[in-house]
């Protein structure tokens, strides 16, 4: 595991940014998976604004590692955030985009195999320790992609945003394992805690997050307030 501690939001953005740009600057197919969300925005601000200015990357294709449907809209709320953040701003080619949906989930491990693997995934870490969709009370360590049924007693359960009997689909930890560079990003006071815990405490399905330990290729990369709790 490697640590990299930034000052700010923006300095933790711009290292992000250039790990993954070297890795789409290889001369070979590049198999991206990346986040949704709050904690990715500059990243996905500052790769937009290199990219514009930069050589064809049609050598590097996108993933998404989990995804919500949304009752009649085709696509979903990762991938749709995803578009929004990224993808369209960076105009990658739809051609470059595989999106996981609650269709296609059981295919997605071999369809990444079958393109060589995941060379990085770019994640983020919940304050439940969750990671991906690998949530409290329904990670199993030895699963692949996979679906979850929601039966309204799980502990992040919000019944204003969520309803009983809703589905979604993640990469498991099993799938996340076999991802040649992992990248967690994490920023914020609140978040301080809950990192130090999955980083430094026993592995447990409780927290999903702290399975991460183990993977052989973890870059953590932090904000100086997430990083507060750290020795």
């Amino acid at each position: 595991m490697k640590i990299i501690i930034e000052k700010d939001f923006d300095a933790m953005s711009e290292t992000t940014k250039n790990i993954l740009l070297g890795h789409m600057s290889q001369a070979k197919r590049v198999n991206l998976s990346i986040t949704a969300g709050r904690t990715p925005v500059k990243v996905y601000e500052k790769l937009v604004a290199t990219l514009k200015n930069s050589p064809n990357y049609s050598n590097v294709h996108y993933y998404n590692f989990d995804e919500i449907p949304v009752p009649n809209q085709e696509e979903g709320i990762t991938i749709t955030d995803l578009r929004k953040l990224y993808l369209t701003p960076a105009a990658v080619p739809e051609e470059q985009i595989h999106p996981l949906t609650v269709a296609n989930y059981q295919e997605q491990d071999k369809k990444i195999e079958a393109v060589g693997g995941l060379d990085a995934m770019l994640i983020g870490l919940g304050e439940d320790g969750h990671f991906c969709g690998n949530m409290p009370t329904t990670t199993l360590f030895n699963k692949e992609t996979y679906k979850v049924t929601v039966t309204g007693n799980e502990p992040w359960f919000v019944p204003d945003m969520m309803e009983v009997g809703m589905s979604f689909v993640t990469m498991g930890p099993a799938s996340i394992m076999k991802v040649k560079h992992l990248i967690l990003i994490v920023n914020g006071k609140n978040k301080a805690k809950i990192l130090k815990e999955v980083l430094t405490e026993p592995i447990t399905e409780n927290k999903p997050a702290s399975i991460l330990q183990l993977h052989p290729n973890l870059t953590v990369i932090l904000d100086e307030e997430a990083a507060s709790q750290l020795n």
